[in-house]
């Protein structure tokens, strides 16, 4: 089995997202992720938050996980963060499930994640990447603020291995403070290679250093 697109329910979460935020400025985020989440039907939504970050971006995954009947999971590093957030939540309607911890080691017990949010003006969101338990369709992985020089040197193959988990395709938009999006296929998805079935290719990128493994 493998992520399937469903743009009906995609569509139900952004716009539920839309009328949840439309008190909150800068919201384009929260939108978007929402229908990518739902439009994915992510049934383990994962994201990590700390102390001082605003929570649109939350709310867009809460009304995803409602559409997609899943589970919605923020990673927070204490307690205060984990007050703050939930308190920010609570006024917006929402009651996600809060993990305090390190971020690399909660992500550890957390597998089969088939929408992963986190933010690039962390250092350590690579290493969150890198560590995080896919589930066996593959996975999105979003970097939210990925405008910040934290994220100037990141290339996707640094958190990809190359045989449990392989680049489908990546983009950047321009929507907030810079969103970079892969949608990864780890090695329980199968590529297919049979008679009739898609046809796997592989596109090296050397402006950006990048490999993607494209479906035509």
């Amino acid at each position: 089995m493998k992520l399937v697109w469903s743009p009906e329910t995609a569509s139900k979460a952004y716009i539920d997202t839309v009328k949840s935020c439309e008190l909150i400025r800068e919201s384009s985020v929260a939108e978007l992720v929402s229908a990518m989440a739902a439009g994915w039907n992510a049934r383990l939504i994962v994201e990590t938050w700390s102390q001082g970050g605003t929570t649109t971006t939350s709310i867009g995954l809460a009304v995803a996980s409602r559409h997609t009947g899943g589970r919605h999971v923020c990673v927070v590093p204490n307690q205060d963060s984990r007050l703050e957030y939930t308190k920010s939540m609570e006024k917006a309607g929402m009651s996600p499930e809060v993990v305090v911890g390190e971020p690399e080691e909660v992500m550890v017990g957390l597998i089969g994640i088939d929408f992963l949010v986190v933010d690039s003006k962390h250092n350590d969101f690579d290493r969150i990447l890198r560590v995080a338990k896919l589930g066996h369709r593959g996975a999105v992985l979003v970097c939210k603020n990925a405008n910040r020089r934290a994220a100037s040197d990141f290339r996707w193959r640094s958190v990809v291995d190359g045989v449990s988990r392989r680049i489908v395709r990546s983009v950047f938009l321009p929507v907030g403070k810079g969103l970079d999006i892969a949608h990864v296929a780890t090695s329980g998805e199968s590529l297919g290679s049979g008679k009739g079935e898609n046809r796997w290719f592989k596109h090296f990128d050397r402006q950006s250093g990048e490999e993607y493994v494209i479906r035509k």
